[in-house]
């Protein structure tokens, strides 16, 4: 099939390839930023209170379309990382935990593939194939060894990219987590004490002044803002003084930054409720100052009049040791809008600026990007993505009606949701549990009206067992003589 689509794309290219794409005769250059963790509450774009100073990001997002309801297809990082480069849900290739996990509690979670095939046609290989140089620099997370890392998925340079690598657990690690040595068998380490973030966009600086003379993908996916919490110490003392002065509580004070959500064993676990942890917040400075050095970059070499430019996180925030991402609900590894609500910006060159509440997912990356470099769609690939390219120029958006996510492990709690409209529909996967919410009158998902509102409980519930069905998903697996629950259709 891989190949069968491969004849037929490069059959239409040439098409594609003798007339002009909506930027003219040179195909536009794409920058993609992938954040690892970074809660939609951290950018000043979206909460102009933030304790974080992000003046980078906020200037794409000025100056493109900032959507203010973009979700990833997951609450946890290789899922995303899967949907991103495929345009599909990861449960449609079982590939809906992170790649290394193994989580077990009431009961075992479902089983989960830990790879991303090689003969999914990557949203990188659409590219390569039209002609493009591409680069990887950072965080893959999408297989468990080399023959499955970004060089055998489209792309012609891998700086960074492998099993697992969270500096500091997991994976390929340094001592010094952030700082070098890195321990990463495609990062040769720097001088003791390197910052991470620092190697890795001089990195990413160098392949665009090696791919400048050609259109070219670069997928800059950072390690941070992803524990262990590392930074600069300057910076960190910057934001010491600045949580000081603004009179905000320790980073470590339980009593005056958490509150208490439920685990499934009616366990509690601490959110914080305060953005004020000033290691975190020089993580997130970092980033952005790394971003910024890029699009400098891409304009000195005046190449930024024709570089589409995407940011975006891989799930929400993590709320229970490094950031709050209220007034959303929980954070990641949970189905609450916290755990998979991000920042979500495209700017186009040259481009219209302005915010949509149209509701996105990571899918629609794929098709987007095609479609706005005048390339040919893939709808034997990106089969649950939808072009975002209307939107971005202007006119009507495309038609959508329900966004879907499948959850079956231990991250917060096993469970499923669909979002119609402004209904959010909730399901624990052990026994069976159902919430609705009203997102319009409630984004903080304090007002469950599941038993107010049975007809449309009733109706989503379906729609999401239906959805599942088609996807053949997989669920919990029983454990001591315990049996979960499953959908009607599995019983």
């Amino acid at each position: 099939m891989k190949y069968f689509q491969i004849f037929y794309v490069s059959c239409v290219s040439i098409i594609f390839f003798v007339s002009a794409t909506v930027f003219g005769a040179d195909k536009p250059n794409i920058v993609f930023f992938l954040v690892d963790d970074l809660g939609v509450m951290d950018i000043g774009a979206y909460n102009p209170n933030t304790f974080y100073e992000t003046p980078n990001v906020d200037r794409i997002a000025q100056e493109g379309i900032r959507f203010t309801n973009g979700y990833t297809a997951c609450c946890v990082c290789s899922p995303t990382r899967f949907s991103i480069m495929t345009g599909k849900y990861p449960a449609r290739n079982a590939c809906t935990n992170w790649f290394g996990a193994a989580d077990s509690a009431k009961f075992r979670g479902a089983e989960y593939h830990d790879r991303l095939d090689l003969e999914e046609i990557t949203l990188a290989e659409g590219f390569k194939e039209a002609g493009y140089k591409t680069a990887y620099v950072g965080k893959w997370h999408l297989g468990p060894n080399e023959k499955f890392w970004p060089e055998n998925q489209g792309f012609d340079v891998n700086i960074g990219g492998c099993a697992k690598g969270n500096p500091g657990r997991g994976g390929y690690q340094g001592k010094g987590g952030y700082f070098s040595p890195y321990n990463n068998p495609r990062l040769p380490d720097g001088p003791d004490g390197e910052f991470l973030t620092e190697r890795l966009t001089a990195e990413a600086i160098k392949q665009i002044e090696t791919m400048k003379d050609s259109p070219f993908l670069l997928y800059f996916a950072f390690y941070q803002v992803h524990t262990p919490l590392q930074a600069p110490e300057a910076l960190i003392k910057k934001y010491r003084e600045k949580a000081k002065r603004l009179n905000l509580p320790e980073e470590q004070d339980p009593n005056a930054i958490q509150e208490k959500e439920l685990r499934p064993n009616g366990k509690a676990r601490l959110i914080r409720s305060v953005q004020s942890h000033p290691v975190y917040a020089a993580m997130v400075e970092s980033m952005d100052t790394a971003i910024g050095q890029v699009i400098d970059a891409l304009r000195s070499k005046k190449l930024l009049d024709n570089t589409i430019i995407c940011f975006v996180s891989d799930n929400g925030g993590l709320a229970e040791n490094a950031t709050s991402n209220l007034p959303l609900r929980a954070g990641k590894g949970w189905l609450y809008e916290g755990g998979h609500r991000v920042p979500f910006i495209i700017r186009l060159p040259q481009g219209r600026a302005g915010v949509s509440d149209f509701p996105v997912i990571t899918n629609d990356f794929y098709p987007t990007l095609l479609e706005l470099a005048g390339l040919p769609l893939k709808p034997l690939q990106h089969l649950d993505g939808v072009s975002l390219k209307p939107i971005l120029v202007g006119k009507e958006p495309p038609q959508r009606d329900t966004l879907y996510w499948h959850y079956p492990h231990y991250g917060a709690f096993p469970g499923g949701a669909l979002r119609k409209g402004d209904w959010k529909f909730i399901r624990r996967y052990e026994d069976g549990q159902v919430q609705l919410y009203n997102l319009k009158n409630d984004p903080s998902e304090k007002n469950d009206l599941a038993e107010k509102e049975p007809e449309q409980t009733k109706q989503l519930q379906e729609e999401h067992d239906r959805w599942l069905q088609s996807i053949n998903a997989k669920f919990l697996r029983e454990k001591n003589g315990q049996k979960p629950w499953l959908p009607t259709y599995k019983k």
